[in-house]
Parts: structure tokens; C-alpha cells; sequence
């Protein structure tokens, strides 16, 4: 990826990131005398991260023409419930780190780190309400339809992929996969970012898609690369164990193509690892698996499922922004498809 592009995607998560940051303060003040609450709904949050979702919804809004605080609370609301899903992933996954530290659940216990991920998401519906007085009740109900849809969709992804790992399910196909993520990963991490933000920027309804077009791809990339990161990448900057994945029995890409290109000896012992208790599969079994997918081109497969979405995204890109003029935060979002692949 050319440096000035690379540099411009840095520039700006960094400046709408602490944007965002200030403006999650701002709703974390208001709850932070909650009685054994308050402090610890800013775990997550103080915790730093990319704030991808936030950068991309204030671009989408600026690059068709509003003014930078008429998104700004759409991108806290959205930050505010990544974080509340954070927290409840990281219990179903069962994960021990977030972002470099101990998961909420392993500090604090399972029914505390709950009610604060439900805090978070509470706590997210108060942005929305208060669009009402910087995008009038027209635009901010249209905004809350989506974030209402966009919910929906991301807990109904989720229930697939927990669904797979209770059941062991070692059918999965690369469409099932495609379709989990489309729903879990896609919808609130670029699909809906972008929709607000056109909607914000317009200040009417829309075509929505081409955007559900362009986030997919985009939000599929970027699923895909955080797989293949969770198994080579760099601790320091990954924020998570690696090879959790393979620990929690995720159904990756990687995942599901060992499954269908192993020979049938190979494919009863996954079989069997899978259905064994997280516990049971400690570092011995995560390096057996890796090697598997090396030795398949599991791996390689996915990183070039990866290039090939991000190409068809940066395609679809100009289609859903034919309409935004040149600027900063047009050329934001249409190098966005190429960071994902270069990030680590």
C-alpha cells in the first residue's frame, strides 16, 4: 500500500478516534457514580483500540457533506455497543485478553463483566436519542431504524457461530461462513457505518445498496485478515491470545477448508479436538492445527479470499460514492480496502 495512502488511513482513525473517545467520556460521566458500575463501563473503552467503525461513520457522513458533529454521536453510540459486545464475546469465546490486558470476565467474574456489557449497550441508546436535536426527529429516527436493524442482524450472526462450536458442527461450508459474517461482522462494522453515515450526510432516506455491497466485501476482508492475524500475528499489536481461535473452535475460513481438504484420518481426529472442552486444547493442539492448515494451504486460502474481496470492495467503492466529491475523507474510505490487508 503506497505510504501516503497508508499514512492517511492512520491520520484519520487516529483524529475521528479521539473524537469518538471524548465524546463515549461525555455518556461514561453520566453513569460513572453508578454504584459498583460506573468505573468499570469505562474498562473497555480507556482500553484504546482502532475505532474503526466510528472513523468510518464520521467519513461516510463528511464525505457527503455534513458537518463533522452531526456524526459524531452515531459514532459513540456505535462504539459504545462494540464494547458492550466486546465484553460479551469475550465471555462466549471465553477469550482471556482484550486488548493486551485480562478480559472483564477474568478480572471481575462472569456475572459482573454481564451486566456491564449490558450497561454499555443501554448506554449506547443515549446518543441516539440525543441525535434528535442536531439531525432533527426525522433523520435520528431513520438512524435508529438502522442501528435497530443493524443489532439485530450482528446477535443473529453470533447465535450462528455459537451454534456451530455447541453443536460441533463440522459441516459448516464456506457460504454458511460467509453468511455468519455478512451478519456478525459485516452489518455493524462497515455496512452500517456507511448507510448512517450517507444518511446523515443526504439528510434524507437513500439507496442503501450499495453500500450493503461495498460494507460486505469490505467487512468480510477485514473478518477474514483478523483470522489469519489470530494465528501469525503480532501480539503486541493483535491485542488477543493467538491461536484462540482454534482454541475456542471458531469456524474460520481456514477452519472450514481443513475440514473439507483433510484426509478423511485427519478429518475424525479435528473432529474430535473440536468437540473436546477449550481447556483441553492447549498449545500442543493449536500448533498441530496450524501445521494442518499450512500443509493444506488453508491458510494461504484465506488470505487469498481476503485479496479478492478487498479488490471487488475498492470496485464497489465506486459505486456507492460516485456521489461524494473529492476529499480527505472520500480518499479515507477508498483506501480502506487495501489497509486491511497491509494492517498486522
Amino acid at each position: 500500500m503506497p505510504t501516503r495512502e497508508a499514512a492517511l488511513v492512520r491520520a484519520v482513525l487516529d483524529e475521528y478516534g479521539e473524537i469518538a473517545s471524548r465524546g463515549i467520556e461525555q455518556y461514561l460521566d453520566r453513569a460513572r457514580n453508578a454504584e459498583h458500575l460506573g468505573p468499570l463501563l469505562a474498562d473497555y473503552p480507556s482500553r484504546g483500540g482502532r475505532s474503526l467503525r466510528a472513523s468510518l461513520c464520521i467519513a461516510a457522513a463528511r464525505a457527503f457533506g455534513a458537518p463533522l458533529n452531526d456524526a459524531v454521536k452515531s459514532a459513540v453510540s456505535l462504539e459504545l455497543l462494540h464494547n458492550a459486545f466486546l465484553v460479551h464475546d469475550d465471555i462466549e469465546d471465553d477469550s482471556e485478553e482484550r486488548r493486551r490486558l485480562p478480559a472483564l470476565h477474568v478480572l471481575h467474574g462472569v456475572p459482573t463483566a454481564l451486566n456491564v456489557g449490558d450497561g454499555l449497550a443501554v448506554l449506547s441508546l443515549g446518543p441516539l436519542i440525543d441525535n434528535h436535536a442536531t439531525l432533527g426527529p426525522r433523520v435520528a429516527h431513520g438512524v435508529f431504524r438502522e442501528a435497530h436493524r443493524m443489532a439485530q442482524e450482528s446477535v443473529e450472526g453470533q447465535a450462528l457461530e455459537l451454534a456451530w462450536r455447541h453443536k460441533n458442527d463440522v459441516q459448516v461450508t464456506s457460504e454458511d461462513y460467509f453468511r455468519m459474517v455478512l451478519k456478525k461482522t459485516c452489518w455493524y462494522t462497515t455496512i452500517y457505518p456507511c448507510r448512517v453515515g450517507a444518511m446523515i450526510g443526504h439528510r434524507r432516506d437513500i439507496s442503501h445498496e450499495g453500500f450493503v455491497r461495498f460494507g460486505f466485501l469490505l467487512g468480510a476482508a477485514f473478518q477474514i485478515q483478523d483470522d489469519v492475524l489470530n494465528l501469525a500475528g503480532d501480539h503486541g499489536r493483535y491485542g488477543k491470545e493467538l491461536g484462540g481461535d482454534i482454541r475456542e473452535g471458531k469456524r474460520t475460513l481456514m477452519l472450514i477448508h481443513l475440514l473439507h481438504s483433510a484426509p478423511p484420518a485427519v478429518r475424525s481426529e479435528l473432529h474430535a479436538l473440536l468437540a473436546l472442552p477449550r481447556r483441553r486444547r492447549g498449545d500442543d493442539e493449536v500448533a498441530w492445527v496450524q501445521g494442518l492448515m499450512r500443509r493444506h494451504g488453508s491458510i494461504e486460502h484465506a488470505k487469498n479470499a481476503a485479496n479478492q474481496l478487498a479488490g471487488a470492495a475498492a470496485f464497489e467503492f465506486g459505486i456507492a460514492f460516485r456521489e461524494a466529491p473529492r476529499s480527505r475523507d472520500r480518499d479515507f474510505i477508498e483506501a480502506l480496502p487495501h489497509w486491511i490487508l497491509e494492517r498486522a
